[in-house]
């Protein structure tokens, strides 16, 4: 059994959840064995054997399950704007029966069931910078459900396993694996190909700058670099995983979407940065705090940052003052206390600058500034969750 957003699932569904992940990084150009769908995307696929069917019993059967868990977020208006997203870049026709749902999770992942399911999770969510990035995942992952990706999948993997049969009779188990998972990665290279292509022909559809598709890419990259600096590692951004691996160095999927970009530009500068950045005003802090419980400082730092280039705010500062507090490495409660002051500067302030300002002053010794700070805090957020615990730091 495998885990997967807090629910188990068995193995043949965790196929059919995960044959079409984003993180798959590839190339782009398509093969031949997926070279069209089965149907397009406005009629429906539906199983025609028994072991099809089953496999849909159990995606419907999760999909129930997803209905009701814990991680779905369930706000109208931002379910909505990631729909018209997709809408706007595949049509209302082949939008209709795909059912999204955004997941709480701090990890950088999409992903579509054959039957119209797709996942969106918050990780990947919080590193968009604007509204075309989002629209090439979308459309990436919509190209995986319109080509029938995760079938043929299951089919190969249903073909190579009755091959097995035959195989371990012969040579044994492990030698005849070892045999078929080489060729099933890289039929799922191909597929990741072809809905890079069909990902990238849908944002230049929709009239986005298609520049943003491989800037998505090159911010993983930097972002892998901010990890292994800080945890004094080598950046993991260029390693594939050897003969496993389902995809090749992160660099070449840049490269392939960058010369795309060069031969269709779409609209220049049509990013939706401004409509992205209003919709995701009120859930950055939440999937900011998610990615600091990650324990990841180089990663949260960078991302932090880059977020704060399109303008820093109140909460963008208080993100970045808890990461140093919670560190509280050399120099660090010092910082912290810089950008929660910083934070108390800009617009609207909110009351947790007072509390991590407070916090951290108490932790450098500077106990009545601590102090003050905590009281402030509990004026700002007379009702707060914490109320009994600041109020005895605070020292009454």
């Amino acid at each position: 059994m495998r885990k997967l957003a807090g629910m188990l699932v068995s193995p043949v569904l965790a196929l059919a959840l995960v044959a079409q992940p984003l993180l798959a990084q590839t190339s782009t150009v398509p093969s031949s064995s997926a070279a069209s769908s089965i149907e397009s995307a406005d009629k429906p696929y539906h199983p025609t054997d028994k072991d099809e069917r089953g496999l849909w019993m159990q995606v419907e059967e999760y999909e129930r399950q997803l209905k009701i868990s814990p991680l779905v977020i369930r706000d109208p208006d931002l379910n909505g704007y990631v729909r018209s997203v997709l809408c706007r870049s595949v049509g209302q026709a082949k939008c209709a029966g795909v059912r999204i749902y955004i997941l709480r999770t701090p990890d950088f992942n999409a992903n579509m069931s054959p039957n119209g399911m797709m996942h969106v999770y918050s990780g990947l969510v919080l590193r968009m910078r604007n509204e075309a990035q989002l629209a090439s995942v979308l459309g990436h992952e919509f190209t995986h459900y319109e080509k029938n990706h995760t079938l043929q999948l299951f089919r190969d993997v249903r073909s190579r396993s009755n091959a097995n049969v035959w195989l371990s009779m012969i040579v044994g188990g492990l030698i005849s694996s070892l045999l078929t998972i080489p060729g099933l990665y890289q039929h799922s290279r191909d597929m990741e190909r072809e809905a890079d292509q069909g990902g990238f022909a849908l944002l230049a559809k929709a009239g986005y700058d298609t520049r943003e598709a491989a800037k998505i890419w090159e911010q993983l990259r930097e972002e892998m670099d901010a990890t292994a600096i800080a945890r004094k590692t080598k950046s993991r951004k260029d390693m594939n995983g050897g003969m496993f691996a389902t995809h090749p160095p992160s660099a070449e999927r840049v490269a392939n979407l960058s010369a795309m970009a060069g031969k269709e530009s779409g609209t220049a500068g049509n990013t939706g940065a401004e409509a992205y950045a209003k919709a995701m005003t009120h859930f950055w802090p939440l999937f900011v705090d998610d990615q600091l419980k990650l324990n990841d400082f180089g990663g949260s730092e960078y991302l932090v940052t880059s977020l704060g280039k399109q303008g820093w705010t109140d909460w963008l500062y208080y993100a970045r003052g808890e990461l140093y507090r919670r560190r509280a490495g050399e120099g660090d409660l010092e910082k912290a206390v810089g950008f929660f002051t910083d934070g108390m500067t800009v617009g609207s302030a909110m009351p947790e600058l007072w509390r991590g300002r407070g916090l951290a002053r108490l932790k450098l010794s500077l106990t009545e500034d601590g102090k003050a700070d905590l009281r402030e805090y509990l004026k700002r957020s007379p009702n707060a969750t914490d109320k009994a615990m600041i109020a005895m730091m605070a020292g009454g």
